[in-house]
């Protein structure tokens, strides 16, 4: 099929990286448009090198392209350059694959990773020339539907998406897509089709629903607007991981992305239960993917790629049960390749002397550790189930088998903080790069010395974690626990092997207030967009001092979502079944405030309730003692 570019070469010239905006990429689909029944552009509202690197949108989009009815193309926000040149010329936003307008598809379907996108999304549809608002859409328009982790909370952007897809698009996608071409055929309305959609498992309709409110702002209730709209609407889940579709032939980009490699996903969901991570929570149960249809994998995507590097997808891949197994194939596999072998999402305490030995030969960098917290009082607070004997031991492992740069990662404002857990993080820095000195003789340190990097993110308390009812620090209380930080860092003997990096205040701020909004903030984030908020979450594009006067403008109070929340207090996302009962969430926020551990899910049930899915770890004999 003979594809033109929708944009001149005069205009690629005047433009980083125009690879980012021709597709034609190995392993990209063409189709012709006439024998499909569908068009779908999946869309990452980030630039192409984030969005390229994300698994979710390489699974749905190669589901997609396997049917022989549906075209899913791709799509990704034009940085600012482009942005600029396509509004000036009024040329509409196209697919990557046909170079043709995003508004002539009948789907638009966007990935929503992180809430400092949400401009970004409303970038993507004015480029598009589609109507921001979903109630604004004419019969021509394409059904706009959202997806991902921040869909678990989409009240703040709902207004502006038609559907929702919550949980995991392998289910009912395929019924999805069957429906709309019944609707196409019969020549029903867009609405008689969002009518239909609500009827499906996982859809979320938001015209179909209000907002009630209470005189100090908080939620009242939901009132229904379509009688047969469900009252709550339960995540979709995959029970059996092995036996589902997996992309053996991802799109490889021409240039260089954030995750330049092959992906190989193990496991969906984590054991662990820390009360801060919202991941923990959406994807229970635990599903293991089969090591023999995951060694099949490393093979088929490393021949159809050619990709010198292999990562593990997963939240904890060492709690995956047969890792030394797979990683016992892949390395045999890899080092006849010269491939590498990365690690992610590995924890310090089931980091074994064995499994660094076997990477090592392959190629080292960095390891990365994730204490969160200073102290062991907090860890407990917030269930991390790691001790500073554990920390300590699993750093010696590390440096003994040859490594001498450590990333380690803690949080600021968690609940309960005190003045002492922030001086932690610099004494346990201290105390890991002493394991260095201690462990490795001098004429075995191949650099001279170790390198520490301690960084600290703020905490956002998140939909569907036990701390969603937890105040979130201010701008100026954020700043003075990273100075403090920074200041007992300073303060130890080995600080010259320490760096210290924080994560911006202001920033983090608005994504608390972005995760924990109502409906009520779609004005802010319109307002914001039009006055040139774009490309958030990178910090030479982030303007605090917009966002702070369209909240004022707009008459919305900050404060009102960064307080701590009351026990019966109604949540925006309650109409939301995530797999884990407010119950269970409720119980483990009560638990933290007295300091005590939840004990992890092979070795104990807590009774979340993600049993009900009859699947993964919840079907597995529980470790003994």
């Amino acid at each position: 099929m003979e594809r033109k570019l929708a944009l001149s070469n005069d205009i690629l010239m005047q433009v980083e990286k125009p690879a980012r905006y021709i597709g034609g990429e190995v392993n990209s689909v063409m189709k012709d448009k006439i024998t499909v029944d569908i068009r779908f552009c999946m869309c990452f509202p980030d630039i192409y090198e984030i969005g390229m690197s994300h698994l979710g949108i390489q699974i749905l989009y190669g589901m997609f392209n396997s049917w022989e009815d549906v075209w899913c193309e791709r799509v990704y926000s034009p940085w600012v350059d482009l942005d600029k040149i396509m509004r000036q010329r009024k040329i509409p936003l196209f697919a990557l694959e046909s170079q043709e307008p995003v508004k002539n598809m009948d789907f638009l379907g966007i990935t929503i990773q992180y809430e400092m996108c949400y401009t970004n999304i409303l970038q993507v549809l004015d480029l598009a020339q589609i109507p921001l608002y979903a109630k604004d859409r004419g019969e021509e328009a394409p059904i706009v539907i959202g997806g991902g982790p921040c869909s678990y909370n989409p009240e703040p952007i709902a207004e502006f998406f038609d559907l929702f897809y919550i949980g995991e698009g392998e289910t009912q996608y395929r019924r999805l897509l069957d429906t709309y071409k019944e609707y196409k055929k019969c020549g029903k309305s867009r609405k008689d089709f969002l009518r239909a959609a609500a009827q499906i498992p996982g859809i979320y309709v938001p015209m179909f629903y209000e907002e009630e409110y209470n005189d100090d702002g908080s939620i009242k209730g939901r009132k229904k607007l379509y009688d047969k709209a469900p009252d709550t609407i339960v995540k979709e889940l995959v029970k059996d991981v092995s036996d589902t579709y997996y992309p053996d032939k991802p799109v490889v980009p021409f240039i260089q992305v954030t995750q330049d490699r092959v992906v190989l996903e193990i496991q969906r969901g984590c054991i662990r239960g820390c009360r801060f991570c919202q991941a923990g929570q959406l994807y229970r149960p635990v599903r293991e993917r089969d090591v023999e249809v995951l060694k099949k994998y490393v093979t088929e995507l490393l021949n159809n790629t050619g990709y010198d590097e292999i990562s593990l997808s997963s939240l904890s891949s060492s709690d995956y049960s047969a890792l030394g197994e797979l990683l016992d194939f892949m390395i045999n596999d890899c080092n006849r390749r010269y491939i590498n072998i990365s690690l992610p999402s590995l924890r310090i305490d089931a980091f074994s002397l064995d499994v660094m030995a076997k990477v090592q030969d392959v190629k080292k960098s960095s390891l990365t550790f994730a204490p969160e917290a200073g102290s062991q009082r907090l860890r407990n607070v917030i269930n991390k189930g790691l001790t500073e004997e554990v920390i300590l031991d699993g750093a010696a492992l590390a440096f003994k088998s040859g490594w001498t740069r450590v990333k380690l990662y803690f949080m600021l404002g968690l609940p309960t903080e005190t003045d002492e857990d922030i001086l932690g993080i610099g004494d346990l820095s201290n105390k890991i790069a002493a394991v260095f000195f201690d462990t490795v003789p001098k004429d075995k340190r191949i650099n001279g010395k170790v390198q520490i990097v301690t960084s600290t993110s703020f905490f956002i308390p998140k939909p569907f974690t036990p701390f969603q009812w937890a105040r979130m620090c201010t701008k100026d209380e954020f700043i003075e626990k990273a100075y403090k930080t920074r200041q007992g860092i300073i303060s130890q003997l080995n600080r010259k092997s320490i760096k210290y990096n924080w994560h911006e205040a202001d920033l983090s701020v608005l994504e608390g207030i972005l995760a924990r909004g109502d409906r009520k903030l779609a004005k802010v984030i319109l307002t914001a967009y039009e006055r040139g908020c774009l490309f958030d979450s990178w910090s030479e594009c982030f303007h605090n001092d917009i966002w702070l006067s369209s909240f004022e403008d707009c008459g919305v109070d900050m404060e009102l979502y960064m307080r701590e929340r009351r026990e019966d207090e109604i949540f925006p996302w309650d109409f939301l079944d995530c797999g884990v009962t407010k119950e269970f969430l409720l119980r483990e926020w009560k638990k933290a405030m007295n300091e005590t551990v939840s004990l992890n899910c092979r070795k104990q049930c807590q009774g979340c309730g993600a049993n009900r899915f009859g699947c993964g770890v919840c079907f597995e004999d529980k470790e003994q003692g």
